[in-house]
């Protein structure tokens, strides 16, 4: 059995932020992670044109900031190199290729006991440690939704993490499903491709601009988040108007209070709303059946696919390893707990980066939990 002090699970953005905090107080450590590099999301399940939708002074990890030549708004490659850095800065080296099948505190040792399977040898390494950080991330396993007849469908059927541009999809009528940032940016390329692109929104959702958003995070420190809130639909309604009429409608409650409650970012636009208007891309409501490549809406109306791509979000398994946690994390891998204190668990078990807020959260956890474990020692 391999002891070590602290035993992260993930190697993306977070349990790299873990492993530079852990470093900085002389930490040992070590990092599992199921893929075969770090960020696997980044680096082989991104899409071409992805940017960090936040200005980069809220993207940082710690320890290290963003070079100066790089742009407000951090491309993917740019981001996948930062990273790149940050791990030959801080020395960091995973143990690739292991999935975490089990987890479970030992009380009588007062350690972390965990079994891994290597998906090299297909063995069961088994590791000891005294403090567990569960940094598997919050976008860890594809979500698809169960759509009667969808296996009927003739045409190409893909996750956002299989989609990397629409170059292929040129005069293809495509549907995209889902109206997260990543729908519309989706929904976006592929209009600029030439692919005839429906998408399809479910719920109300906030647009803002870049700038909008950017004001927002730094008012919402000083003033009350209602009148924030107040402000961005306001400023959000003089420059898109009425979506209304386009099939996209405003949520009764303010874009920040979502964030902050639910984890729901508003989407960050960045030219879809023109192309919507325009009809160069069609919304329409949810979906009710396939049959075939005709796809039938909960309006009543019918239309016709070759490719459907589903930009539906993730899921995580941590439920599945983590044994005797009913403190820390939901169900769902997120943590139960209210924001600032969501970072701590019970018998040494922390998360980072599962708060719904994005990296500028992980960050400010990882730096809570190095702070914390450094203070036990």
């Amino acid at each position: 059995m391999q002891k070590e002090q602290v035993i992260i699970v993930g190697a993306g953005p977070s349990g790299l932020a873990m492993a530079a905090c852990l470093n900085h107080h002389s930490i040992p450590y070590i990092i599992l992670e199921r893929e075969d590099c770090i960020a696997s999301l980044w680096k082989k399940y991104a899409y071409d044109r992805l940017h960090l939708h936040l200005d980069k002074q809220f993207c940082v990890l710690p320890h290290m900031p963003f070079p100066d030549s790089y742009p407000r708004f951090v491309s993917r490659q740019q981001f996948v190199s930062y990273l790149d850095d940050y791990v030959s800065r801080f020395k960091i080296s995973p143990l690739y290729r292991r999935t975490v099948e089990s987890a479970e505190f030992d009380g009588e040792t007062g350690k972390w006991i965990v079994k891994a399977r290597n998906l090299g040898s297909g063995e069961v390494e088994e590791l000891e440690g005294r403090f567990l950080v569960v940094a598997s991330g919050e976008t860890s396993n594809p979500f698809t939704p169960v759509i009667e007849g969808l296996n009927t469908f003739p045409g190409d059927v893909l996750h956002s993490t299989r989609f990397r541009n629409g170059k292929a999809f040129q005069n293809q009528k495509v549907l995209v499903v889902g109206s997260g940032n990543s729908g519309m940016e989706i929904a976006f390329d592929l209009a600029n491709h030439g692919a005839q692109t429906s998408l399809v929104v479910r719920s109300p959702v906030h647009i803002l601009s870049r700038d909008m958003i950017y004001l927002g995070l730094i008012l919402v420190k000083y003033i009350r988040v209602n009148l924030v809130d107040s402000l961005m639909v306001m400023l959000s309604k003089l420059v898109y108007g009425d979506l209304s009429k386009y099939g996209i409608n405003r949520p009764k409650e303010g874009p920040f209070f979502m964030k902050a409650v639910y984890g729901k970012y508003p989407i960050t636009d960045i030219g879809t709303c023109k192309k919507i208007k325009s009809q160069e891309i069609q919304v329409l409501p949810s979906i009710c059946s396939i049959r075939g490549n005709e796809v039938v809406f909960e309006n009543g109306t019918t239309h016709p696919f070759d490719t459907i791509v589903f930009c539906t979000g993730f899921k995580r398994s941590t439920n599945v390893w983590l044994k005797g946690d009913d403190y820390l994390l939901n169900d769902d891998g997120i943590s139960k707990l209210s924001f600032p204190n969501h970072w701590k668990g019970k018998n040494g078990l922390y998360c980072v980066g599962l708060s719904r807020r994005g990296l500028y959260g992980a960050a400010s956890d990882a730096l809570n939990i190095a702070d914390d474990i450094n203070s036990l020692q």
